[in-house]
């Protein structure tokens, strides 16, 4: 099945692009956008809006319209690790039923990146948007050791606790500075022969289960992730390193 873009019609092909060109605002400027937005395959383009930013910026809304269509049958999706994800109540019953007791999980943003929206609402009691956090489990003991945390303090935090899981959230993600990050912290654990020990999970808005797989985590959360996403993962394959089935 053929599909495209539209906005007043059916597969009209129209699409709203937002960028910034580093030039003053003006006439000249607009022109300049309308012309960019054309040689990347637009026709019928439009500046709807323009602002500068400052003297030697403007930011753009431009409207285009696309002949290019895409077979949806054939997009293939990075489904993530879980499509039968259990509820807190389900994670504490399998925790009960398969591994015993309870489980320890270590989180924090690591790195320079001081947002800890992410990791609090994985793993803060109050959770987001009705979804508890993972403190709220009563068979996790959760630690979330908050932002801007190095990556050898978390690692050693998770030893000191004797953690079953880390969660890594990365918020920041100009110039790949997550993949760096993230990729550093494999790293460190390898070096330290420690890899094998723990079960690793990173998540954040421009985080994929693809992508972290590549990075060697053993899983990747994206946006419109729960804690219940996240805890489902961990216990599960808690259980399938033990060789059992869930």
């Amino acid at each position: 099945m053929l599909v495209r873009p539209y906005g007043d019609t059916h597969n009209d092909g129209a699409v709203q692009l937002s960028f910034t060109l580093p030039v003053k605002n003006g006439a000249k400027a607009n022109e300049a956008a309308k012309i960019y937005v054309q040689k990347l395959g637009f026709e019928h383009c439009e500046v709807v809006h323009s602002h500068p930013l400052s003297d030697s910026f403007t930011f753009f809304v431009v409207y285009g319209k696309s002949t290019v269509s895409i077979d949806y049958s054939a997009v293939v999706v990075d489904e993530g690790p879980d499509n039968d994800t259990l509820d807190m109540a389900g994670v504490n019953a399998f925790i009960e039923n398969n591994i015993g007791r309870k489980i320890v999980v270590v989180g924090a943003c690591t790195g320079f990146d001081a947002h800890t929206v992410g990791i609090d609402a994985i793993m803060n009691m109050k959770g987001y948007n009705h979804h508890y956090g993972l403190e709220r489990y009563t068979l996790i003991d959760a630690y979330n050791l908050g932002a801007q945390v190095p990556n050898e303090k978390l690692i050693q935090k998770a030893v000191e606790l004797k953690a079953d899981a880390i969660l890594v959230s990365q918020v920041v993600t100009q110039k790949d500075t997550h993949i760096e990050n993230l990729t550093s912290f494999i790293e460190l654990l390898e070096a330290e022969k420690l890899r094998d020990r723990f079960i690793v999970v990173c998540g954040g808005p421009r985080l994929s289960h693809k992508l972290a797989l590549e990075l060697g985590f053993d899983a990747g959360f994206g946006r419109e992730t729960y804690a219940e996403h996240v805890g489902t993962f961990i216990v599960r394959k808690m259980l399938e390193r033990k060789g059992g089935k869930s």
